[in-house]
């Protein structure tokens, strides 16, 4: 179908989001799926509470890549567990929080096992309105690569 203009081609039924579409990047062509076009532009929206502990290795955020957290309820802390920088190479992601967060909600941003963030083992810290991190793996370990607070 290589000699077909793009208008007569046949139209796609329903997309699932995980059949390959074709895009041109920086003069090359690629492969990509809808779904990493849609969490580019997207946001996965959590709400987030007191208490909670989120694992975003779960199959459910296998390809979120910007989260934006909304606080619900009381003050406290809940821990976002980042998925397995070895099985997450040269991923990057994204977290902002809304306009509810505040000294007294926090959000731990944490590695998972014995990996790290920034070299340590340690949570990052999200408990301001309007923050923002964003984080990269690259096989072995997570790195804060910018940060807004």
């Amino acid at each position: 179908m290589a000699n077909l203009k793009i208008s007569n081609l046949p139209i796609a039924t329903s997309l699932e989001g995980l059949e390959p579409i074709v895009v041109v990047q920086n003069g090359v062509t690629k492969q990509s799926t809808v779904q990493n076009i849609l969490n580019y532009i997207t946001p996965t929206s959590l709400v987030v509470s007191a208490g909670q502990v989120i694992s975003l290795q779960d199959a459910l955020y296998d390809t979120a890549e910007l989260i934006r957290m909304t606080w619900s309820g009381v003050n406290g802390t809940m821990t976002l567990n980042l998925p397995t920088a070895s099985l997450n190479t040269n991923r990057i992601m994204r977290f902002i929080s809304n306009g509810g967060f505040a000294n007294a909600t926090r959000v731990n941003l944490t590695p998972t096992g014995t990996e790290t963030l920034d070299g340590v083992n340690s949570p990052y810290v999200i408990n301001k309105s309007y923050e923002g991190i964003q984080v990269w793996s690259d096989g072995v370990e997570w790195f804060i690569i910018q940060k807004k607070g």
